[in-house]
């Protein structure tokens, strides 16, 4: 994430350390890389790192549409890799660290909680939730490199682990073709008509929707149709992302898979459309490990998916309040390039 926060200070992120993980940050360096949550880099008076994260609640419409709901949801993820890391024996999650009471995630207060301060009480009615994660030294890859074939083929078998742990072993949803912001892009589409005046991309956001609205209605109702035949199929526990940006190499050079909120339950397909090319190699080796047949109708509409759910909130960002920072750039230019891929 290109922009910090609103409201949330190292000072805040130290104090969380020190309260949930009993953890003391000597130092705490903001690290805005990624997607989906903030990063700090926290390092003790020892030298020993932890890699820090901050979750907005009110940013993951996978998870829930309240605050409490999205924490709940989170916390269910964070436990479930926690079990595939701990008890499935799955080396390539890089899983959180409890904090002292167990739990993977806490929320993070904004006061400090000294004699005369009163109690840690979160921003915004509990907005943000913190989570700790294992320090790698290593750089994650970029969404827009593939992965060399080598490392495919290992991240191909990485799944195939993955999807064979039985569903039972953890406590997580069903995800079905849902988007994110499904109810925030559906009411963009029915404001194309009048002016945006949420800052100074919503004008130029609503003229890509507008060029892309017809494909974007298509597209849309072409995802409904496939939500009755994706109900039949057998979940796994699947990743959700395993795109080249959350893959990174441990300390044995071992490919290694973070940012597990995103984990539930679905067809493998939700997974392999992100390693899956055109040659075919990626779904034939999945088949030859798992003996599991690959859908590649299925893929298709998870490709599909993403687009869409890309475009659901990257409106839903452009729409609401916002400046002029590196932050909605990238929306922006995300956008462009989400609504080019539903463009004949």
């Amino acid at each position: 994430m290109r922009d910090r926060p609103g409201g949330v200070t190292e000072r805040n992120v130290a104090r969380a350390l020190a309260d949930g993980w009993g953890l003391s940050a000597a130092s705490l360096r903001y690290a805005p890389v990624g997607g989906g949550s903030y990063h700090w880099i926290a390092a003790d008076d020892r030298g020993r790192q932890w890699f820090v994260t901050v979750d907005d609640l009110d940013d993951k419409g996978w998870l829930g549409r309240t605050r409490a709901g999205v924490l709940a949801g989170l916390r269910a993820a964070m436990d479930a890799a926690v079990t595939l890391r701990r008890d499935a024996s799955l080396g390539f999650v890089v899983a959180p660290i409890p904090a002292r009471d167990g739990n993977p995630v806490h929320p993070l207060g904004t006061q400090d909680a000294g004699q005369d301060a009163g109690p840690v009480r979160p921003p915004g009615g509990g907005r943000y939730a913190v989570a700790v994660f294992p320090f790698l030294p290593g750089e994650p890859g970029r969404w827009d490199e593939p992965l060399p074939a080598p490392e495919r083929a290992e991240l191909v078998a990485i799944l195939a682990a993955l999807h064979r742990v039985d569903p039972a072993a953890v406590r997580l949803p069903r995800m079905g073709l849902g988007l994110s912001w499904r109810g925030d892009l559906e009411q963009a589409l029915a404001d194309l008509g009048r002016p945006w005046t949420g800052g100074p991309f919503a004008e130029p956001a609503r003229a890509l929707l507008a060029a892309a609205a017809g494909p974007v209605r298509r597209e849309l109702d072409a995802l409904d149709r496939q939500a009755a035949a994706l109900a039949a199929r057998e979940p796994v526990i699947t990743h959700g992302e395993p795109h080249p940006a959350n893959v990174i190499h441990g300390d044995n050079g071992a490919l290694m898979l973070i940012d597990w909120d995103t984990v539930a339950l679905a067809p493998p397909e939700r997974d392999l459309w992100m390693v899956a090319t055109e040659t075919g190699d990626e779904q034939r080796l999945y088949t030859e490990i798992t003996g599991r047949p690959v859908d590649h109708t299925l893929l298709e509409t998870y490709r599909l998916r993403w687009a869409l759910d890309d475009i659901s909130c990257f409106v839903r960002d452009l729409r609401a309040p916002h400046r002029r920072t590196p932050g909605t750039e990238h929306a922006y230019d995300a956008l462009d390039l989400s609504v080019a891929q539903l463009i004949p």
